[in-house]
């Protein structure tokens, strides 16, 4: 799997813990795959978002070829795919690679009501 640095790995088994069962802040998740190109390039701005918004945001990826539960789940059809869970239920997805301004901007309602929260 591409790792992005500084973003925990999740799994069909703890998917329910690390993501749904999180309360108070959004959680991106990026489904990737080991031959996507895209993700590698999303993956070093993947880092950058979790390292700034720490407060705001959790981000975790997860293994779409080893994790089919949850690909399936949610209707996951390309790489990457970004999921963004709030209180369990996915508000927000995003497909493709993307630079780390426009995704912060694509973010921004999220984080916005995160701060609020």
């Amino acid at each position: 799997m591409v790792r992005a640095q500084g973003v925990a790995e999740v799994t069909d088994e703890d998917f329910e813990a690390e993501v749904l069962g999180v309360r108070g802040r959004p959680v991106l998740v990026e489904f990737t795959a080991d031959w996507c190109g895209p993700c590698r390039q999303l993956a070093p701005v993947l880092s950058a978002v979790a390292a700034e918004e720490a407060d705001r945001l959790k981000v975790v990826q997860i293994d779409a070829d080893s994790n089919p539960g949850t690909v399936t789940r949610y209707g996951v059809l390309s790489m990457p795919t970004l999921l963004v869970f709030r209180d369990g239920e996915p508000v927000k997805q995003l497909v493709g690679a993307r630079a780390k301004r426009r995704l912060l901007q694509e973010l921004e309602e999220e984080l916005a009501a995160a701060a609020t929260a």
